[in-house]
């Protein structure tokens, strides 16, 4: 059987202001864009948004949680390119990310990522290098 064309199953995560604050915490990035709707208004933003590095690590559980061990990931990069704007209230941004294994080849697979929020792609060029068995 061909990995090739295999869709991994969806995830969605749901991102509230106080996972913005507990990720500045863990993170050390305290940029006041992913807290204050006065300083993401200032700098032209649609409003507070997550970090980009919550996004990017989000997407890639798509496929850690694919795989039968996590270590298995070879390579991993994304382009950012929209913002996940999170509103204050209690429903927060929802993004989806999808993924479908492409190209397989000497034990690797090319994994294209997909993470919509709203109606927008969030991230551009999202790929795993996975080592398969």
């Amino acid at each position: 059987m061909s990995l090739a064309g295999t869709e991994l199953p969806p995830l969605t995560v749901t991102f509230k202001r106080d996972d913005l604050v507990r990720y500045a915490g863990a993170s050390g990035d305290f940029n006041s864009i992913h807290w204050s709707d006065r300083m993401a208004a200032a700098l032209g933003l649609p409003g507070v948004i997550a970090h980009g590095m919550l996004t990017m690590a989000s997407a890639v559980r798509v496929v850690t949680d694919w795989l039968d061990d996590p270590a298995d990931l070879v390579e991993y990069g994304v382009r950012f390119t929209k913002p996940v704007v999170v509103p204050d209230d209690d429903k927060g941004a929802t993004v989806t990310f999808s993924a479908t294994v492409g190209k397989v080849a000497d034990g690797l697979a090319e994994i294209d990522i997909t993470a919509v929020s709203g109606e927008e792609k969030v991230l551009g060029r999202a790929k795993a290098v996975v080592r398969v068995r």
